[in-house]
């Protein structure tokens, strides 16, 4: 992911790396600059295998997407990766949470569902994994045309809440 950030944003895919690692002091300051939060679709979950392929994966506990919304009122965009992430989520949005029935939005793409007194923007965004068959320099152009509709190219500052799955 942060190579793709290093390509949108900087024009370097190695802008966010330090030696051999990603420096979590220039990420940290460069999302609190542009007003991104991140944060898994799902508190807790099981892998039913050691492969990390998301069809294994059990979701226990998903996101609770409208306190996350609560909590960070100019929020305006939602991104998601993955296809298991954005099946979560739209369960998530048609539940207790938000109770609206809202479709998967196609890579690159977005919906909108209503939240309080907000439009939110979902987009759904190609996996930054090194194992998703995608050119670097594709899913930076999938990212850029999503961060410019958030205008946080344009140096405005809106939250992405950018979901996913972690071990």
């Amino acid at each position: 992911m942060w190579r793709v950030l290093g390509i949108v944003f900087f024009n370097d895919p190695a802008y966010f790396i330090k030696g051999k690692a990603f420096d979590r002091e220039r990420i940290s300051t460069f999302c609190e600059k542009k007003g991104i939060a991140l944060y898994d679709t799902a508190m807790r979950v099981v892998r039913g295998s050691g492969n990390a392929s998301d069809k294994f994966l059990e979701v226990l506990e998903p996101i609770d997407i409208a306190c996350i919304l609560k909590r960070l009122p100019s929020c305006n965009t939602v991104a998601v990766t993955g296809q298991k992430a954005a099946e979560t989520l739209q369960e998530v949005i048609g539940g207790n949470g938000i109770g609206q029935k809202v479709t998967v939005p196609d890579i690159g793409k977005y919906v909108t569902f209503h939240f309080r007194d907000r439009i939110i923007k979902w987009y759904r965004m190609p996996s930054t994994s090194r194992a998703y068959p995608m050119s670097l320099e594709k899913k930076a152009s999938y990212y850029r045309d999503m961060f410019n509709g958030a205008e946080l190219l344009n140096g405005y500052s809106h939250s992405i809440v950018s979901g996913g799955f972690v071990d």
